[in-house]
């Protein structure tokens, strides 16, 4: 994980419409980057409907969302359309901003390791400095729970 009160490392990724999306166009705006590791799997969509179903909350509080992991544009956007995300949604297939925010990593599943990404979430304050993070994550909970964290 990313210490708080390091710089948050700057990015960019291709959304699930292909346009380009960087860390830069949120200057200014808090930014709530939370990682994944698969699209349209159970666990990584319970977490994107959690916020999904919390995004007026975020916004209310000025906070914007962005989910990341290494799925093609298409995949991306099939998980976008099917369950109606309204925040973007980024494509890192070359692992660069998966690795620069130690999303990538050994894990280890029924005594199994290997590659992969982390579930993680940060928060990046307006000038671009990690506030808070968080590595122990609930998916079907997660966005209630960083709001109420966070004093909502």
């Amino acid at each position: 994980m990313l210490k708080i009160g390091t710089k948050a490392p700057n990015f960019e990724l291709p959304d699930a419409e292909g346009q380009t999306v960087s860390l830069s166009d949120y200057k200014g705006r808090k930014v709530f980057l939370w990682f994944f590791p698969k699209a349209n799997t159970p666990g990584c969509t319970a977490e994107g409907c959690s916020l999904r179903d919390e995004y007026t909350r975020f916004k209310d509080k000025g906070i914007e969302v962005i989910g990341m992991s290494a799925d093609s544009p298409k995949r991306q956007k099939k998980f976008v359309e099917r369950y109606d995300f309204p925040y973007p949604m980024l494509c890192d297939e070359e692992l660069g901003t998966l690795k620069a925010y130690d999303g990538w990593g050994r894990k280890k599943f029924m005594g199994r390791e290997y590659d992969g990404i982390h579930r993680i979430s940060y928060l990046i304050n307006e000038e671009g400095v990690i506030e808070r993070a968080w590595k122990s994550v609930k998916t079907k909970t997660h966005g209630p729970d960083v709001l109420e964290e966070i004093g909502e």
